[in-house]
């Protein structure tokens, strides 16, 4: 998954610039050591990435890629440079050096403020509150960690950007959900630092709104791998700085959605996504500091097993000093639970876990209508399409569950349309606004089923159009990358780049000694890409053909 530059910024700002390593490279290694050392690497890099000459107008910032210099960023050099002089075990504790690259940082982050207290995000938010959220976080952070180390120099440093900051975010609006509670825990830290009755009115007027969470435990943006796991900070934050520990509650319903959203291995299931970690690939790692910090107050052991897995290669050394008592010994991990069968009726999916089998059904507003992988074999998807007046790709639009199957359904029609009656002319660019005035005739009508039966060695999908007669259909069978599909049996789909046609028989995709087996393949044409049919997903794609009345079962056996 590429980092998004909010992501990067919230990295640098609030984790300390903690870059990701494995876990199991650094088993056995104690969790604050293992942080220290990766903290001081990211000092090595950014004293090498600051700008530091005295004429340049981004004096204190760094550049991204692009040559771009985000305020927000110096954020992560003003949270890296504090923790490392303020920690007695890191080799530049007590260097001067990391001051003075702490105060231009917050030198170039002030006068990047605007006169209502705001930074920009560079690439797509100005003046922008919650992004002066987002960089207060990490700034606000560093000032309690010298606060708490009675190093009232540092406070005193950061203290003008952090009530400018104030000022701006107790007047300041939102565009996504999410913000509303980044904003409340931004703050909420201030308030800590510099009591304020007005940030907790404004605090309490969001709060006022309550918590976008639905009764399957996800917040309105859905969104698994990036504001998920953000929001649930925020709130966590809140609730400690005030003291309102309801504002748990949520975190805690969103953590235990979590672990139903799992594949093997803690990859997550993204597609249920509104944002732009849609479809992207991520482990439940990114849910550590709740998950850690939520484990040590409820004694909760399914959270002590993420903390324990991931530990290792999230925690941030910033967190750890503003928190110590996450250093204290974890509770016994719970196995994480991996045979189930679960239904989430607001997201409109199930999901069925049979050890290493991991399947994932959308029931209702997405083409990609069923998912499973095998430990590393991974389907994408399997979606299908007819080439009924170009609107035919199938999208369920009801559901219901029927004995062991799900049952999800699509109804459409097609027809002409005859002149006005009475006759009248019409203005060029009208003509869409009369189709509801005209009378139909010729209408063609495509009802399209998909039935998912769970099986004992895997799943049968059996996929059905039927009505009008000699359609062309299409299933696609996305599978991640190609190194695995064995190619036996498959032809070259025609001017589909990585697609292939199965014309009978089975096809097998192998990855890491996971394998998943599927068919029987169908070959009544050689047309893919039916006209409305969604794009080619990534990837190697299997194609089974064939024309209306369509009746196709395949089976997937996983092994």
């Amino acid at each position: 998954m590429e980092t998004t530059r909010r992501e990067w910024m919230i990295a640098l700002a609030a984790a300390g610039l903690v870059p990701r390593e494995s876990a199991r490279a650094e088993a056995g290694t104690d969790l604050e050591a293992a942080a220290l050392k990766r903290h001081d690497e990211a000092v090595d890099r950014l004293l090498k990435l600051q700008v530091t000459d005295p004429a340049s107008p981004h004096r204190g910032g760094f550049p991204d890629a692009y040559g771009l210099y985000h305020p927000g960023s110096a954020g992560g050099m003003v949270s890296v440079c504090n923790a490392a002089f303020l920690h007695p075990k890191s080799r530049y504790a007590g260097n001067p050096l990391m001051i003075e690259r702490l105060k231009l940082a917050i030198e170039y982050m002030h006068r990047s403020q605007s006169a209502d207290g705001n930074i920009d995000n560079l690439i797509t938010n100005f003046n922008s509150p919650p992004d002066t959220a987002f960089a207060v976080q990490g700034v606000a952070a560093a000032a309690n960690i010298a606060r708490k180390r009675g190093h009232g120099e540092i406070v005193n440093l950061l203290e003008p950007f952090l009530k400018n900051a104030a000022r701006g975010l107790t007047q300041g609006g939102m565009h996504t959900p999410n913000h509303r509670w980044v904003m409340c825990a931004a703050m909420a830290q201030i308030h800590e630092l510099f009591p304020d009755p007005a940030l907790v009115r404004r605090i309490d007027q969001w709060l006022a709104e309550g918590i976008d969470i639905d009764e399957d435990g996800q917040f309105d943006e859905r969104s698994i791998l990036t504001y998920n796991p953000i929001t649930d900070r925020a709130l966590l934050l809140t609730a400690i700085k005030l003291n309102r520990p309801e504002l748990l509650d949520p975190v805690r319903k969103n953590l235990d959605c979590a672990f139903y959203l799992m594949h093997p291995g803690g990859e997550m299931v993204t597609e249920i996504s509104r944002r732009q970690d849609r479809n992207q690939r991520g482990n439940i790692g990114v849910y550590w500091m709740p998950m850690h910090y939520l484990a040590l107050r409820d004694g909760n052991p399914l959270y002590a097993a993420v903390a324990h897995e991931y530990g290792m290669q999230q925690a941030s050394l910033p967190v750890l000093m503003e928190y110590p008592e996450m250093l204290k010994p974890l509770p016994a991990p719970a196995p994480i639970p991996d045979n189930y069968e679960k239904v989430f009726p607001a997201l409109k999916i199930a999901r069925i876990r049979r050890g290493l089998t991991s399947a994932t059904l959308l029931l209702g507003g997405d083409s990609r209508f069923f998912l499973l992988r095998r430990g590393d074999a991974v389907i994408n998807a399997v979606r299908f399409a007819s080439a009924f007046f170009g609107k035919a790709q199938f999208v369920p639009q009801s559901w219901r569950k029927d004995g062991q199957s799900y049952l999800l359904h699509q109804s459409l029609s097609g027809p002409y349309f005859q002149p006005l009656d009475p006759p009248r002319r019409i203005k060029a660019l009208e003509w869409e606004e009369t189709r509801p005035e005209r009378a139909r005739s010729e209408v063609g009508s495509l009802n399209q089923t998909a039935a998912i039966t769970e099986t004992e060695k895997g799943f049968r999908v059996r996929i059905q159009a039927l009505g009008t007669s000699g359609v062309p259909v299409a299933i696609e069978v996305s599978v991640r990358g190609q190194e695995g599909l064995e190619m036996d049996g498959l032809l070259r789909a025609p001017d589909v780049v990585d697609g292939f046609l199965l014309p009978a028989g089975k096809a097998t995709i192998r990855t890491g000694g996971h394998q998943i087996r599927f068919g029987p393949g169908k070959q009544a044409n050689s047309y893919t890409q039916v006209r409305g049919a969604e794009p080619k997903l990534p990837g190697g794609s299997v194609y089974i053909t064939g024309f209306t009345p369509f009746d196709h079962t395949l089976e997937f056996v996983c092994g």
